[in-house]
């Protein structure tokens, strides 16, 4: 048996419940996981408002760390006792204990902590694959960030410094200004209380000081609606806009806007294209970890909550109360 959060509608935080559900031995390629961490990601949000379709009844959540308990038929690289993480997957993270596929789960080196893992697992392969794949970085680049004291985003600021690249950060307090630059991040525009209008003024004002006027080559923005004009207008000509998420809501561009704004290229990614197949699952994870035991990435939860508290969990989230990574305590 195990103890999971589950909803049975769409909604807030209060359809959420801990329910009793059962779970019993591996199939052929799955493993049992008794989890330590899971991770809270605003892509739960999504599906628990019905943003992403789902099933209902359903669980809930795709990130977690933990340890194998048991494996089921013809499963080879994964065995008892590995400590392990995830980030791809059926929904039901938040639980105690589940099945998953074994092809989905990623061996944790020694060096690195399950406490860390968990921070890590999903939004560190999520700075991967957006700083390595989506628009490759090298290094002497200056980029546009949105929400840089956001989990990905403390990720992301370290990985910027360990690049070589300059990253300009938008964030919502001061305080949180405080952190993304103690993280890596170079400049921090700090954005609490302005309209979606004034900051489509004064983000690429303030970008294009920092640029000698040109703007900058990529922009990765995770908020969304509110900030589409502020990304597109801090692009120089040919510049790419990185939709990676909608925290403000969605993003709708009539494509005659991007010539407008100088042919710019726009993508809006997703992690199973990028962190498939398998094999390349594992060399992006290595990468990370390789920074990680570096010491140029370190990752910790900035915000625990019990597992039955995972309604109270997405409000902190939502109301923009968190810093950096927020997990589930099972």
């Amino acid at each position: 048996m195990s103890k999971a959060i589950r909803f049975h509608r769409l909604g807030g935080p209060e359809v959420l419940e801990l329910e009793t559900v059962e779970v019993g031995a591996p199939g052929p390629g799955q493993a049992r996981v008794r989890h330590r961490y899971v991770a809270v990601n605003f892509i739960d949000v999504y599906f628990r408002t019905g943003r992403y379709p789902t099933p209902l009844p359903s669980g809930l959540g795709s990130d977690a760390v933990g340890v194998v308990e048991a494996v089921g038929e013809g499963v080879t690289d994964i065995r008892v006792g590995d400590r392990v993480g995830y980030l791809l997957g059926p929904q039901g993270a938040y639980a105690d204990v589940r099945l998953m596929p074994a092809e989905v789960l990623i061996p944790l080196p020694a060096e690195v902590s399950d406490e860390s893992a968990s921070a890590l697992m999903m939004k560190g392969m999520t700075a991967q694959y957006l700083f390595r794949q989506v628009f490759p970085l090298h290094g002497g680049e200056t980029i546009l960030y949105h929400a840089a004291a956001g989990g990905v985003g403390l990720v992301a600021c370290q990985w910027a410094r360990a690049l070589g690249v300059t990253m300009i950060g938008t964030v919502s307090t001061e305080a949180k200004a405080e952190v993304a630059r103690a993280h890596g991040c170079a400049h921090a525009i700090v954005t609490g209380g302005m309209t979606a209008q004034q900051m489509a003024v004064e983000i690429p004002k303030r970008v294009r000081e920092l640029t000698g006027g040109q703007g900058v080559p990529v922009v990765y923005d995770s908020v969304g609606k509110d900030t589409l004009m502020a990304s597109l207008g801090s692009l120089r000509p040919r510049g790419s806009f990185v939709s990676n998420g909608t925290t403000s809501g969605p993003v709708v561009v009539d494509s005659t806007l991007l010539a407008m704004k100088g042919s710019i290229w726009m993508t809006r990614p997703a992690m199973i294209h990028y962190a498939t197949p398998r094999a390349h699952m594992l060399a992006m994870a290595d990468e990370l970890f390789g920074l990680v035991k570096a010491g140029k990435i370190v990752g910790e939860p900035k915000q625990r909550f019990a597992l039955a508290d995972a309604a109270q969990a997405h409000r902190a989230l939502e109301s923009r109360a968190t810093v950096g990574a927020t997990v589930l305590v099972p």
